[in-house]
């Protein structure tokens, strides 16, 4: 899928991280209790993991540059008749929502920006989020073989979120993400917990 349109991603079919549900590592996040308040989900998708946690009762929106895939996810959120909001966003432009979050999902994200974007990503999650505000980033990791596309070092989230962008980087731990191109066991990752502090906020 290198260099192809996000959008031309899910014309053929479901897209190779789309597996038809929640990711593991978010339905236990959501078991723990990770999730609270408004939720974005940033990068959705076609949906799987923002009907998950819209489905505890908490109001989610899901964003997404993909046109396509976000009909998808309008679609399921009608025929499981869970409330969910999707809408069109550039992850690195946030702030346009108007919009602030409690609690952030990125769940494959993070690791398709660049060295250059993912400073201008962090401070696009600080715009929309205040302190005390919570971050969740499941990423490819460079740890053990048969890494993902655009495996991300542990080094690689704490460069990005630092307090001077308003984010302390709380925990990261080893986990795996599921895709349609890995075997069951999915492919080596990184889950961050990254906490919201005082910092600059862009407008």
């Amino acid at each position: 899928m290198t260099g192809r349109p996000w959008d031309a991603s899910y014309h053929d079919g479901p897209a190779p991280w789309d597996i038809g549900r929640p990711q593991p590592a978010v339905v236990r996040l959501a078991s723990e209790g990770g999730f609270a308040g408004t939720v974005l989900d940033a990068g959705c998708g076609t949906g799987e993991n923002t009907l998950h946690v819209a489905s505890l009762g908490l109001p989610v929106l899901g964003v997404d540059v993909a046109e396509t895939a976000l009909a998808t996810a309008r679609e399921k959120a009608r025929e499981r008749g869970i409330a969910a909001e999707f809408a069109a966003a550039d992850a690195l432009r946030l702030g346009r929502l108007g919009r602030t979050f409690d609690t952030v999902l990125d769940c494959g994200l993070f690791h398709t920006c660049d060295g250059d974007e993912r400073q201008e990503y962090a401070a696009s999650l600080a715009s929309v989020t205040e302190p005390g505000a919570t971050l969740y980033v499941l990423c490819f990791s460079d740890a053990g073989p048969d890494a993902g596309p655009h495996p991300v070092r542990r080094d690689d989230l704490r460069a990005a979120f630092t307090p001077d962008h308003g984010w302390t980087v709380a925990a990261v731990v080893p986990d795996r993400v599921r895709t349609r191109f890995h075997d069951d066991a999915g492919a080596p990752a990184w889950l961050a917990t990254i906490r919201r502090v005082q910092g600059s906020r862009p407008d």
